[in-house]
Parts: C-alpha cells; structure tokens; sequence
C-alpha cells in the first residue's frame, strides 16, 4: 500500500473518530470461542483457615454476608469467576443473621460444611445440609441464620454478570433485620436436599456405564416447570467410579465445580489439578478437559448453559 493511501486512511480514521466511529477492519475484538477466564482452583485446605480468620475480624452484621469471593486469576478487578458468573465461600456463625435483602440477579446456595443453617425466601425457610442445593429467585427477599451448634459454610453462585450487562441490577435491603416467617407453599421447590439427589446418583450407576466424558450426571430441573430452576444458570451433580478416566471434552458454558465426596483430578488445557473434598475449580469456556477420579467422586457444578441453550449459542464436543 503506497504512503500517499496510508496518509489518506489515517486521516479518515482521524474523522472518524472524531464521531465516535471505528472500521471494522481494524477491530481487535475477539472472533472465536473461549472467554478470558483460565483454569483455577480454590484448595479447602486454603479457604478453609481463612474463612474461620474472617468469623474472628468481622461479624455477620458487620459484613451484612461473610464472603471470600473466588475471583478468576485472568479477570482481576470484576469479582467474576467465569465471565458471566460469580462464586463466593460465605460462612455463618452460630446465632448469626445475614440480613435480608433482595436483588436481581438469580442466588444459589451448595452447602458445604455444618448443620442448623437456613436460608428464608420471601419468608419461607429452607433447612441447610451439606450437600443441599438452594434455589434463591431473583428479586426474592432472603436471609440468612444458623440456629445449628458451629458454624456453616456453602458456596454462593450468581448470575450477577447479567444483570450488570443488561442495566438491570436492582438492589433492596429489607426494612427489618428478618423476615416473618410464613408456611411452606407448595407451588414453590426451593431445595434439593442431597440426600435424595445422591439416591438418584445410585439409581443412575446401576442402569448403565457411566458417560466416557461425564460418569453418570444428573441435571437439577424444577419439577414444576421441568426447566433449569434459573433462566441463566444450570446446575449438576456427578459420580465418578473410583479409576474413571475420562476422554476429553470441552463445551460453550463456563463451569463451577464443588468437590462433594473423594479424590481425582482434572486437566483443563495444559493444566493439571489435583482436587479433595470441597475444593472449588473451574472450567473456562471452550478449554479441553478430563476428569479423573482416584477413589468414587461426586462433584456439583454450576455453568451458565440455560441462557446459552435459551439463545442458542451452546455447544459441546466430547
């Protein structure tokens, strides 16, 4: 290209820019799958000291909720794991309240470790046992106690990103410390306790092989609906027999992973993971991975594909 038409594009991306234009033909924009986000880890033997170093510094109401956000190493600064979704490790201590509030971004709640906690949305109150999955709607009041005799740890995911994209994150606290409690209603499913989805898990590993990329997965659906329980957020649970190595897969949904029960590994591009009961790791969009498991594994999980199914961006290669 001669200087005297360099000259000329130069002074004509000049103009405009001057109205606030660009050409397409220099866009520096991202053309192909995968995100920002890398592979990471958040190790319980980590976490774990420093949220009981947290209980001692700040109390709840201090804090209004008690968390260690698990900020993705390759998006510093946006308090998101993935891109589009956040997670944080929130403790409560005995006696404790998280006061109620309500927002719009869709809340899940896996609880990790202790009894006698309760979540109350929009008044109704769901027991908390490790390995229960609660659902906290959109726009819902909720709070948050532990009436148990220690304290009670779960892991927070949101679809905060969303909300924030789309100019729509409302926030409202509530005029008192707690909601009055009311009955449960039956038209709502707010809770799948762990020890029916395990049943589930069993039942599943005695119908078949397991899944060469998955072992055997189960997808959390709202039995009133028979969708997702959000509209951007999908939920899992799986089982790995112990000696599971699984082919690679990879697929459009940035995912959360919870370790449950036993140990393995997962590598997740060039990166290899070792992981133990109630470490949190997460898998980027579009990265190759494989799971391994050294004795039997049961991992929940959380992604955003109902809002990649819902606008039809989701794909997967196993």
């Amino acid at each position: 290209m001669s200087a005297v038409v360099n000259s000329d594009l130069a002074r004509f991306s000049k103009e405009i820019a001057a109205l606030d234009m660009k050409p397409l033909w220099e866009r520096v924009m991202r053309l192909k799958p995968g995100t920002a986000a890398r592979a990471a880890i958040w190790r319980w033997t980590d976490t774990r000291p420093l949220l009981a170093r947290a209980c001692e510094l700040i109390t709840a109401k201090q804090a209004e909720r008690r968390v260690l956000m698990l900020e993705n190493p390759a998006l510093a600064g946006t308090t998101f794991i993935t891109p589009t979704l956040y997670a944080g490790l929130q403790a409560i201590l005995p006696g404790e309240i998280a006061p109620t509030h309500r927002h719009t971004p869709n809340a899940l709640r896996f609880v990790m470790e202790g009894e006698g906690a309760y979540t109350a949305v929009d008044g109704e109150r769901i027991a908390m046992r490790p390995g229960d999955f609660v659902v906290t709607p959109g726009w819902t009041w909720h709070d948050h106690g532990n009436a148990g005799p220690g304290p009670v740890v779960w892991l927070d995911g949101l679809d905060t990103a969303f909300a924030n994209l789309f100019g729509a994150h409302f926030r409202e606290d509530y005029p008192e410390e707690k909601q009055r409690a009311v009955p449960p209603r039956s038209e709502t499913f707010l809770s799948f306790p762990y020890e029916r989805t395990r049943a589930s898990l069993e039942r599943l590993s005695k119908s078949g092989n397991p899944h060469p990329s998955h072992g055997w997965k189960l997808r959390y659906m709202d039995p009133a609906t028979g969708k997702d329980p959000f509209p951007t957020m999908t939920a899992f649970m799986q089982q790995l027999p112990k000696g599971f190595a699984g082919r690679n897969c990879r697929s459009t949904d940035g995912a959360v992973h919870c370790v449950v029960e036993g140990k393995g590994s997962v590598d997740i591009g060039a990166t290899h993971l070792e992981f133990a009961p109630h470490d949190v790791f997460v898998v980027p969009s579009w990265e190759p991975y494989r799971l391994a498991a050294g004795t039997d594994c049961v991992l929940f999980s959380y992604s955003d594909r109902a809002a990649q199914e819902a606008l039809g961006f989701w794909r997967e290669e196993t």
